[in-house]
């Protein structure tokens, strides 16, 4: 590889200083390099972190600096750039960055030389009740989309549909609609599977059910998920909320439906030859 481009938030102290070792270690091999800030923007009411229209055409990889959040943003933000993505960890629990600051030099001399994989990561995407004119702008997510009560200590109702067949029906907290690579987050914390990245499905976990046996379904990628919210009550209305990957979308309520499916479109994350998922998740999710 010979055209990077490096994404960060450089007003933080780590990030700065790592951009600039990176900048002068590229230059020292003949490399290009351009830098682009990690810094929330709003176009047509979508939030952005990062201008992708500037970077060059000639570019074959982007370095992230940061933790898993500046790497979700940037996945988020490059989903129509087709481009690899490799992450720097300066944040705390990196379990998406591949590299570890001490190590850049090594993952720096890999990536010039070609010595690495690439793994395609699948996403979500709302197609339907949050669609925007311009696809671009429509809900994606690399790790979960989340339906949530709105405030309050009322539970929703909410009915998952898969392929159109009522699958079950969930009164809780809210759901979560996770990816491989999202299941070691909230998925995980809410008593959700962990999957391996590579793994075409998707997992639907309710958050707090009010049920003893309600537990999490694994789907594959084919399957198109539709969320209606219920009615919990006889008399009033059930609202909810939605995020993806923790970016609140918008609002719903009583007879609204989601419609989640998994999009042609992926992230590639580098995969540099060393630790492998297994001795990465003992390592991350044992951290106290």
């Amino acid at each position: 590889m010979e055209h990077f481009c490096i994404i960060t938030n450089s007003g933080k102290k780590a990030n700065y200083d790592m951009v600039h070792h990176i900048m002068r270690y590229m230059e020292k091999y003949g490399k290009q390099c351009i830098t682009l800030e990690n810094q929330m923007s709003s176009s047509a009411g979508i939030r952005h972190f990062t201008d992708v229209s500037k970077i060059p055409e000639d570019t074959e990889c982007v370095i992230v600096l940061g933790g898993d959040g500046t790497m979700i943003q940037a996945a988020i933000d490059l989903v129509h750039k087709n481009l690899p993505v490799i992450g720097v960890n300066t944040g705390n629990l990196g379990f998406l960055t591949e590299v570890e600051s001490n190590n850049v030099d090594i993952a720096l001399d890999k990536l010039f030389n070609n010595d690495f994989a690439i793994e395609s990561r699948i996403m979500l995407k709302e197609i339907s009740y949050f669609k925007q004119p311009d696809s671009r702008s429509s809900c994606y997510a690399l790790n979960d989309i989340v339906v949530s009560k709105r405030g309050g200590a009322r539970l929703i109702t909410i009915k998952v549909f898969l392929n159109n067949e009522l699958a079950d029906i969930y009164r809780a907290d809210g759901i979560i609609i996770s990816t491989p690579t999202g299941s070691t987050g909230y998925n995980l914390s809410a008593g959700g599977p962990v999957l391996v990245p590579h793994l075409k499905a998707t997992i639907v976990t309710p958050v707090c059910p009010h049920a003893l046996n309600k537990r999490s379904l694994v789907v594959d990628v084919s399957d198109r998920i539709t969320l209606e919210i219920g009615q919990t009550k006889e008399t009033g209305k059930d609202f909810a909320v939605v995020a993806a990957d923790g970016r609140n979308v918008g609002e719903v309520s009583t007879g609204n439906r989601l419609v989640i499916e998994v999009p042609h479109a992926v992230t590639q994350i580098v995969k540099l030859s060393g630790i492998g998922f297994y001795e990465k998740m003992r390592q991350k999710l044992n951290q106290t």
